[in-house]
């Protein structure tokens, strides 16, 4: 998202479907306080949370974008997850449902490596009639959901080859039918061998090979356990968005998509039994109908019915303002992320197929300049130039440039391919500043290589769902160009999450990755399975290394920014601790001046 996984990033949520767009060092830099925990928590109150978009799913074993990952904070845990760490540990996963992180010392991992056993926290209920506990069955069906043939979870390519027997399980899922009934005979009758119920409070991961990284991988919220109820409805629906238990602090009281979520106290949630979330207000409210900068405008007056920012961030032409002023509500965090960057259809037959050809694609890079995009966006002090696939804290990540702005270059490498007069559909958000003001700098610099370029404006709700995640809009040509923004699922030894979602051929196209332009290359495809075999991690950052150059050398898509996170809270809020994960601050975990607590 995550990724698709999408973000609000400080180029205002130029194109986020971001996974998780990873912090790159820490909990982020803050300009002012940010995080105020000043003073005695305050219970109660109500959260008033202002934005432009919605999640993209409302179902935790399929949501794969920053907003859908704040949304699932609230009622939705996982085995394990990030905490809300003021002093800035929130990108060393903690236990959220397991009891403690695995090791081998506490037999939690087998001495080869490949076998998990973890234990379910005590205490940890669904809002069922009656309430009753999460279990490791209910574990295994969280996992065997992310596989459904209706709306497989985007990032199944990172783990679709290590747990065992599960591609196989999904291979035969997307073959069944696609109602209620299908998919719940599917879910019942079809064993998963890589996860088992070992006990009511036991899950066991068999893996096909170790992976170091196996704990950060299951923060994402894909590996969420699931109540049998969850099979009642279609995944991903609406109907299902308003009915699925909780298990969290809150529980989802209505969703109206593209237009509000209300979220109240879950009387099944044990505050001994969760040691993540506090849950200090009593409701959560958003409203999804506000503009950006009206967003922006109402936090800084601080009215008791706007607290914090959905699926917005400061409008990028106010930032240099606000830090001027070292306001302490602003928070500037790290992302690791590729957010946004420019993805190339690959399968258009516009231009009687151009985009097909890589050298037609390396003209386009060439006729990009980075510096003007970073410029209308806030600047490289907040958007940081990222020339090539990983961010610089990902192992395998190599510094080079492989297209430095040159038009002429351009012109030149389009002539050559016979295609001097391209005319190019470009995909963006419209009701987002960064995403308008990238979509006319590259509009503008395009034209000066000869290419026109049209827009084709999006709201923000269907940008994913009915344009990027959707194949078939991409091969009928209704786009040629689009933003999309990417983060790490994980952090560090994380350069699969990057690869196999967004790169590796057929098994990365949508839904089940996130590979929008529908790139594949056997080369790189080649190097990816290379890397994920590597026994050690030299070995693995050089093929990451050598699948970068591949990727670029084939301008698979053109890279911009690997930003900063910038997010505004009103100052009635306090321990406002910003999670890179979420790219948003932590809502269970803030409380609200008593005079504040708007209703």
């Amino acid at each position: 998202m995550a990724r698709t996984r999408l973000a609000a990033a400080s180029l205002a949520a130029v194109a986020s479907l971001v996974a998780l767009a990873a912090c790159s060092s820490g909990g982020g830099t803050t300009t002012g306080t940010g995080a105020d925990s000043a003073g005695t928590p305050v219970a109660g109150g109500t959260l008033n949370m202002l934005g432009a978009g919605d999640v993209d799913y409302m179902d935790p074993n399929i949501s794969y974008y920053s907003v859908g990952y704040t949304n699932l904070r609230m009622w939705s845990r996982q085995l394990f997850t990030y905490p809300a760490d003021p002093n800035g540990k929130n990108t060393t996963p903690v236990a959220d449902l397991a009891t403690e992180i695995p090791t081998q010392a506490n037999g939690g991992i087998s001495a080869d490596g490949k076998t998990y056993t973890i234990k379910i926290r005590p205490g940890a209920q669904w809002n069922t009639s009656p309430a009753r506990p999460v279990t490791a069955a209910d574990m295994v069906l969280g996992v065997k959901r992310t596989a459904n043939p209706v709306q497989p979870f985007g990032g199944i390519p990172d783990f679709a080859d290590l747990i065992v027997g599960y591609q196989a399980f999904a291979d035969g899922f997307a073959k069944a039918p696609k109602t209620v009934a299908g998919i719940k005979a599917y879910i019942e009758k079809t064993p998963l061998p890589g996860v088992e119920a070992k006990d009511a409070n036991t899950v066991v991961f068999h893996l096909t090979h170790p992976a170091t990284y196996f704990v950060d991988m299951l923060t994402l919220t894909a590996f969420s356990p699931a109540p049998v109820e969850s099979l009642n409805y279609l995944p991903g629906s609406t109907e299902l968005g308003n009915h699925f238990p909780s298990d969290g602090p809150y529980k989802v009281d209505s969703w109206v998509p593209t237009k509000s979520i209300t979220y109240s106290r879950n009387p099944a949630w044990k505050a001994d039994s969760d040691p993540v979330r506090k849950a200090y207000v009593d409701k959560i409210v958003v409203n999804e109908t506000v503009t950006q900068d009206s967003v922006q405008q109402q936090l800084e007056t601080g009215t008791p019915t706007a607290d914090m920012e959905w699926d917005v961030a400061p409008p990028p032409s106010q930032l240099p303002a606000l830090q001027a002023k070292k306001d302490p509500n602003l928070n500037i965090g790290d992302t690791s992320s590729s957010n946004p960057y420019v993805v190339y259809n690959t399968a258009s037959p516009n231009n009687n197929k151009a985009m097909a050809n890589p050298k037609v694609r390396q003209a386009i890079s060439y006729a990009i300049n980075r510096d003007h995009i970073l410029q209308v966006n806030g600047g490289k002090t907040l958007s940081p130039p990222l020339t090539h696939v990983l961010p610089d804290v990902i192992l395998g990540s190599k510094q080079f440039d492989p297209y430095p702005y040159n038009p002429d270059k351009a012109k030149q490498l389009l002539a050559e391919a016979g295609f001097p007069n391209l005319k190019l559909k470009f995909l963006y958000r419209n009701a987002t500043e960064g995403s308008s003001k990238t979509f006319q700098t590259v509009q503008q610099d395009l034209s000066k290589a000869g290419i026109t370029v049209e827009g084709v404006p999006s709201p923000n709700a269907d940008f994913y769902v009915k344009y990027l995640q959707v194949p078939d809009v991409a091969k009928r040509g209704v786009w040629d160009l689009s933003l999309a923004g990417w983060g790490a699922d994980w952090y560090g030894n994380a350069a699969l999450s990057f690869f196999n979602p967004l790169f590796s051929g057929e098994a990365s196209f949508p839904p089940v990755g996130s590979n929008f332009g529908l790139y594949n290359d056997p080369e790189t495809n080649s190097l990816i399975k290379q890397a994920v075999s590597a026994t050690t991690d030299q070995q693995a950052a050089d093929l990451w290394a050598k699948a970068d150059a591949r990727v670029m050398d084939q301008a698979a898509f053109y890279p911009i920014t690997n930003p900063k996170q910038a997010n505004y809270h009103a100052a009635q809020v306090h321990n406002a601790v910003y999670v890179p994960s979420m790219q948003n601050f932590d809502p269970t975990n803030v409380w609200i001046s008593k005079d504040k607590q708007g209703g």
